[in-house]
């Protein structure tokens, strides 16, 4: 008689795994449609603030003084560590590449060092001799020593 009461259990047992597998296959799945809609909606809001943000600057830099010319102009961004480089692969001074951007020796070193940061001309002025090489450099430093 226990042979009979452990395969009715066994049975039992079995029929209850297949049916509360049944019953929660499809909660399942709707879990995981929950879940891709929820990332789904995260990343949307996460690239909405983005959108905000980037709209909240834009006046900012209006009220800042960009003129009708600097509004046509793509918008650069000034790294100090840009600058530096580009002035080590010149191979010139920061008073030589000074003159070149139409500023102080000073101010090289100030904007290098991360202590100021140009205003939206001269950096305007700094992306223009962004492709400068060597030798075009050497020939406006000749240029700007004649006058």
């Amino acid at each position: 008689m226990a042979n009979l009461a452990t395969v009715l259990k066994s049975e039992i047992a079995r029929l209850a795994r297949k049916e509360t597998r049944t019953q929660l296959d499809p909660l399942r799945k709707a879990n995981a449609g929950y879940r891709r809609d929820i990332a789904a909606l995260k990343r949307e809001v996460a690239a909405l603030s983005k959108q905000l943000k980037s709209g909240l600057r834009a006046p900012r830099a209006e009220r800042g003084g960009a003129t009708a010319a600097g509004d046509e102009a793509p918008r650069v961004r000034f790294q100090a560590k840009g600058l530096k480089s580009h002035r080590e692969k010149l191979g010139i001074s920061a008073a030589e590449y000074g003159r070149l951007a139409g500023v102080s020796a000073q101010s090289i070193y100030n904007w290098e060092a991360g202590k100021t940061a140009p205003r939206a001309a001269q950096v305007q002025a700094l992306a223009e001799l962004r492709g400068m090489g060597k030798r075009e450099a050497a020939k406006r430093l000749e240029a700007a020593a004649g006058e």
